[in-house]
């Protein structure tokens, strides 16, 4: 391996901020596509969003595959409301996983991800994700060329965990791509064998960043202030992703960056009681569903919209009574009809029993 090497970016709104606090949007398979990205970072609090990854074979994706991945290209990598959208990659083959990432570069990127951190069982058998994490040069060559294939303005960076089925490991990864010329990593902090059973072992931050000179990013178990906080005392790092969370309470980032910043344009959630707060919730479903139906199709709304309620879940109990009324609808027209009919705020908001529907999405979509 060659000696350190550390980037500096000329790009301050996706690199990290060494003395502030920064808020990233976690990448999630399936569930923070484009259209959740736009939705989350118009209620204020996100600092940067990173794409869902993009599996890398052995050829270059046509550049609609990328553009579809990430609309946003299209808008200097930028949601509607101005927040940057850094790209993720997955691959193991350092020569396409380059390729990929200079072509996603050239199409507008500003910042490519690699993800090393990946547990899915079929993602792994593929040769990508977590099962890297076995072999510390494997990860440097990647990132090593992926970083040479792009301007040196747009930064390089690797998402890991602690390991694969221990920990053993961990530090080398870790050095093996701040060598390779990482701007900053993110640590999902279990191993690949832990997928996402609690808790999330952020003690190993604490030693790793006395060891390297990249700034780190802790990820995992993140989900109300007071996992905040008791994250950010054992860690004292200032940079966090928040995946899972940002489903089950949407309104998190809101709340820490008001906590943290004061900042008076994001007033307003913290003296919310909790039924208030569900009526804004509602709200936020009720325009992805549009924003959904109008962007892709129906079905796509309706199971996008379904797989929302289930986080909401996790955090939130009006969402079980709202869950069991409409999860049995498959149709499109009979699910925003119950949707719909369901939700609170139907019966005191007259727009949502207009025809013209699409208006109530406005406070939060295009």
């Amino acid at each position: 391996m060659m000696g350190v090497i550390v980037l500096l970016t000329k790009n301050p709104s996706t690199h990290l901020r060494p003395h502030s606090l920064n808020l990233y949007l976690a990448p999630m398979e399936g569930v923070t596509d484009w259209i959740m990205r736009d939705l989350l970072t118009r209620l204020g609090g996100i600092d940067v969003c990173v794409t869902e990854f993009l599996r890398v074979t052995k050829t270059l994706h046509p550049n609609k595959v990328f553009l579809r991945h990430c609309p946003e290209l299209l808008t200097q990598s930028r949601t509607a409301s101005g927040v940057p959208v850094i790209f993720q990659l997955l691959g193991g083959e350092p020569g396409p996983m380059s390729e990929n990432a200079q072509r996603v570069a050239e199409l507008g990127a500003v910042g490519v991800d690699l993800n090393f951190g990946c547990p899915a069982k079929t993602v792994n058998r593929h040769d990508g994700g977590a099962v890297l994490l076995k072999t510390p040069q494997r990860l440097y060559d990647i990132l090593k060329s992926v970083r040479q294939s792009v301007p040196a303005t747009i930064p390089v960076s690797g998402k890991i965990r602690l390991g694969y089925e221990d920990t053993n490991q961990f530090k080398e990864n870790a050095l093996a791509l701040q060598e390779a010329g990482a701007s900053w990593i993110t640590v999902h902090c279990r191993t690949k064998t832990q997928g996402y059973r609690p808790p999330a072992h952020w003690n190993f931050l604490t030693e790793l960043k006395d060891e390297i000179q990249i700034p780190i990013i802790a990820n995992g178990d993140i989900d109300s202030l007071e996992s905040f906080h008791a994250c950010r005392d054992v860690t004292q790092l200032n940079s966090f992703m928040i995946g899972r969370a940002a489903l089950s309470n949407p309104f998190l980032f809101k709340l820490i960056k008001l906590k943290e910043e004061g900042d008076m344009a994001l007033k307003g959630a913290l003296s919310w009681s909790a039924e208030e707060e569900w009526h804004e919730i509602e709200r936020l479903i009720y325009s992805f569903y549009l924003f959904c139906e109008h962007h892709i199709n129906g079905y796509y709304a309706t199971s996008r919209t379904k797989q929302w309620l289930k986080y909401l879940l996790l955090k939130k109990a009006h969402s079980t009574e709202l869950f069991n009324k409409i999860k049995a609808f498959r149709d499109p027209n009979d699910f925003r009809e119950q949707l719909i009919k369901n939700l609170l705020i139907s019966n005191r908001d007259p727009l949502m029993r207009t025809q013209d529907l699409s208006q109530y999405a406005n406070n939060y979509c295009v």
